[in-house]
């Protein structure tokens, strides 16, 4: 019998991301609007090369595949769980031959995944710093809110190594760190090219940033998008918010996504 101080296992349950795709998720394991939000502003392209750092269950990465882009994709996480989970989506999407999972450290990809070579790089990172905030007692919790395995410098510095000339690396982030960000980006030689804040309504500040970077290009020229609000002035998904759900909210009641700011 299980002591009750044992730490459980939550179930894994499978979820839909429309076009007959789904991606297995825990408790632990599983993603948000962020996500979402960050998968559509990539816009990968056909034929590229793709990573996604950090992936957790693969949901940024499986939403590529889904969408037949980019031509191959390396998800790495260094979280053995979330590999496994991610292992099963792939499989059961048939996209053995699109999606490479990686279980391992980012910061130690030499001769794991090519360098110099990646068209597109993405992360949804740990949003707090080391040290920060309340910090949840769930090791997977833990790992995707705080800085622990990996600091913005590294996902930065590796993002740098993957990236052939000219390629893009893309993230999000709370508003508070953009300063940070932004200088750790040119600091590695990507240049802030886009970046849109993300509102949940026009009554509230951001609450979230998404930014584009190009490695080795000319300092400035940052272009500043227009603000995307999560909601209408009626309280509901803005026209432009479920344009970015897509066909991932097909069969869903929109107030099933409504205060989920958790980390995917």
């Amino acid at each position: 019998m299980l002591n009750s101080d044992t730490p459980q296992k939550s179930q894994i349950r499978k979820e839909p991301l429309g076009s007959g795709y789904s991606i297995f998720v825990t408790d632990e394991h599983h993603f948000s609007t962020d996500t979402i939000l960050l998968a559509n502003f990539c816009a990968p392209k056909k034929h590229e090369k793709a990573v996604e750092l950090g992936a957790g269950c693969g949901t940024i990465s499986m939403l590529w595949a889904r969408d037949r882009v980019p031509e191959h994709i390396y998800a790495v996480e260094i979280q053995p769980e979330a590999c496994r989970l991610m292992e099963q989506s792939v499989a059961l999407n048939g996209e053995q031959d699109r999606i490479s999972v990686i279980n391992a450290d980012m910061r130690a990809l030499k001769g794991t995944v090519p360098f110099g070579n990646a068209d597109l790089v993405a992360c949804n990172p740990p949003y707090k710093l080391e040290g920060s905030g309340l910090v949840n007692p769930n090791d997977a919790h833990k790992l995707a809110r705080h800085e622990l395995s990996c600091t913005a410098e590294d996902v930065v510095r590796t993002a740098a190594s993957l990236l052939r000339f000219g390629g893009r690396f893309c993230m999000c982030q709370r508003p508070e760190r953009l300063t940070d960000i932004m200088c750790i980006m040119r600091n590695n030689s990507i240049e802030p090219k886009r970046l849109r804040f993300v509102q949940q309504r026009q009554s509230k500040e951001p609450k979230l940033f998404l930014i584009e970077g190009k490695k080795g290009a000319h300092t400035g020229g940052l272009v500043v998008m227009p603000t995307l609000f999560i909601e209408d002035s009626s309280g509901g998904f803005s026209q432009e918010m479920l344009s970015v759900y897509g066909i991932y909210k097909d069969g869903r009641i929109q107030s099933e996504f409504k205060g989920k700011q958790n980390k995917g």
